[in-house]
């Protein structure tokens, strides 16, 4: 050892190793060392404080730890001893928990051995202290994401490989900077690879946007959220009045039974085999691609109807059904319904039976004619793909009711839960043909609170099938879902606890299975505590903004073993743009500012300011 090793050793020489209990290691300070910075060639050095790292050597082996606390006690071995000043009678101890170790130059996290009672323990040099913080492996490439809080010089890098190729958590309460950190990895992100064409060929992302922040409003032309719109899709979907955009989805994956039977809340015994029945009946399927076709069946049912003399009532309320169901696109059906209810009345003689309107025709054909004479003047737009599953659903009703004698009171409650249909005609459409961007952002602003909830779940489920099907390493998808509390949730009180296990169990799957697939969850929240435990407990990477609520604290440390009391006890208290990150990304957990999105790509999550709207 060199003259300038001793130097840098006498210096740098926090104490010795008191007590090891664990990980959790007592070291007692030098007295010499207890002042809060030390000089150094000419710069000043932090000495030890809570938050720092330490470096204990055993033999060869150099221990790095945390630590997480200090005290002060007498020094009562040397009590008789006279002491110049009091404080001097007085020995700082350290709480330090251990972290990992060098293993030549490179920093691993874990535990490799425990230190010894009276090792020597040392501040950590500039070298060793940006070792610790270097996170890329060799065959990864580097993304910088931001700085350390505590160490403004220093920058703080991820893996791509580490972090993307992993399930990422995001928490944080309203206003702690979430959905910015969000931006700005993904931002950082398809700046390096945006221009590569095996980017764009082999990967596809999905953003679930609950509140309209990752797109551009007022500039829809002109949006760059995240990155530039020629790279992207925006569907700005909306329940409210129809006119948003609508998302494309595959044929087979609306015409599942288990979907229909789920969000139209059907019982397992009678309601859900009537709807397997319904939807997979072709006969009807097939007579929804034209007027003269659909009226055909109409008129077909309803001669039918009045063969097994069925009540008025109920022609007339399949008549009406029909109406509600594809959205006055029969012109005159509304007519024709009035017609019926006026003029069709059922007469009975002796054995024959007859329909009056109001003469009695005992000649069938000249019965229908007169009947159906108001269809003649009827005009047809095209119906959409969930117009048709509803007409489907209500002729296979009435279909069954005249024929098979079908007990309308347990599936008659059906019918009335197909208005729910409208609301997914207005968001979704059936389309093969696949997208020529890799980027789409899916905005669920406009929403109601049902569809939020099952949209999400549906193209999810929809995505990660074609995923699993492809059966191709190279091909990646992640799945970005902010403010996920609304589509995780397992504390919800307004949906059967059917529909919840369906969703939950969904994204469960996603999250526990996908990695063999090459699917990754990216979730966002500042709920933590409303969504499920088993999708927190599998994600790989942390980014814990400001965290107030109890519930929510606990639901992250229940679930992130390795983070440190220090890390945890700041999370009430995290500056806005601040954040806790942890994971396999990171050798160690580290408070990170994240750096800045040039103008223009930032998300619109901006606090409103009084002050200024007020002027």
């Amino acid at each position: 050892m060199n003259n300038q090793q001793i130097l840098d050793d006498s210096i740098f020489k926090v104490g010795e190793v008191l007590s090891v209990d664990g990980r959790k290691v007592k070291i007692k300070v030098d007295k010499s060392k207890n002042n809060s910075h030390i000089m150094y060639k000419g710069e000043l050095l932090k000495n030890t404080s809570v938050g720092s790292y330490v470096k204990i050597i055993k033999g060869y082996t150099r221990i790095i730890g945390k630590v997480e606390g200090e005290f002060v006690e007498e020094d009562k071995a040397y009590s008789s001893k006279d002491y110049t000043t009091e404080s001097s009678k007085i020995n700082r101890n350290l709480i330090v928990s251990m972290l990992g170790f060098f293993d030549g130059e490179k920093f691993k996290r874990g535990i490799k051995e425990l230190p010894l009672v009276f090792n020597e323990c040392f501040l950590l040099d500039n070298q060793e202290f940006e070792q610790v913080h270097d996170f890329i492996e060799k065959d990864d490439e580097p993304l910088e994401i931001g700085v350390l809080s505590l160490e403004k010089g220093q920058k703080i890098q991820v893996g791509v490989n580490s972090l993307f190729a992993s399930h990422i958590g995001i928490f944080g309460n309203t206003g702690s900077g979430k959905s910015y950190t969000l931006a700005k990895l993904y931002n950082v992100f398809f700046n390096k690879y945006i221009q590569n064409k095996k980017f764009l060929k082999q990967s596809k992302f999905y953003f679930f946007d609950f509140n309209g922040e990752y797109l551009d409003s007022k500039k829809p032309k002109e949006d760059s959220v995240i990155v530039d719109m020629k790279y992207k899709n925006v569907y700005n979907l909306s329940t409210r009045d129809g006119e948003g955009d609508k998302f494309p989805v595959l044929k087979e994956e609306i015409y599942d039974i288990n979907f229909w039977s789920i969000f139209l809340s059907a019982t397992e015994k009678t309601q859900t085999p009537f709807l397997k029945r319904a939807i997979e009946n072709d006969f009807y399927a097939k007579k929804f691609n034209s007027k003269e076709t659909i009226i055909d069946a109409i008129k077909d049912l309803i001669k039918l109807m009045i063969e097994k003399h069925i009540e008025k009532g109920d022609i007339l309320s399949f008549l009406r059904d029909i109406e509600k169901a594809i959205n006055k696109k029969l012109s005159n059906l509304d007519d024709v319904i009035s017609y019926f209810q006026q003029n069709l009345h059922w007469h009975g003689n002796g054995n024959d039976s007859f329909y009056i309107t109001p003469s009695i025709y005992q000649n069938q054909r000249a019965f229908y004619t007169t009947l159906f004479s108001k269809f003649t003047d009827t005009e047809f737009e095209n119906l959409t793909d969930f117009e048709k599953i509803r007409l489907q659903i209500i002729f296979q009703y009435y279909d069954e009711l005249v024929k098979y004698d079908l007990n309308s009171e347990h599936i008659s409650p059906l019918l009335k839960r197909l208005k729910k249909i409208e609301d997914i005609d207005k968001v979704l459409k059936i389309d093969n043909t696949s997208n020529t961007k890799n980027i789409n952002v899916i905005s669920l602003k406009n929403v109601n609170t049902e569809m939020k909830k099952i949209l999400p779940l549906l193209i999810c489920k929809q995505i990660y099938d074609q995923q699993k099907q492809l059966q191709n390493k190279s091909s990646y998808l992640n799945i970005i879902v902010d403010e996920a509390h609304n589509v995780l949730s397992h504390n919800s009180n307004r949906e059967s606890e059917t529909w919840k296990d369906y969703r939950l169990e969904t994204f469960e799957e996603i999250i526990k299975e996908g990695r063999k697939f090459g699917v990754f969850l990216t979730i966002a929240s500042q709920r933590p505590s409303d969504i499920s435990s088993t999708i927190i407990s599998q994600l790989h990477n942390y980014f814990l903004h400001r965290l107030i609520n109890n519930k929510d604290i606990e639901a992250v440390e229940k679930t992130i073993s390795y983070l440190d009391k220090v890390s945890f006890e700041s999370l009430p208290i995290l500056p806005t743009g601040s954040c806790i990150f942890a994971g396999l990304a990171a050798q160690v957990p580290v408070m990170v500012d994240i750096g800045k999105i040039n103008e223009g790509y930032e998300p619109k999550s901006d606090t409103i300011k009084l002050t200024e709207n007020w002027k």
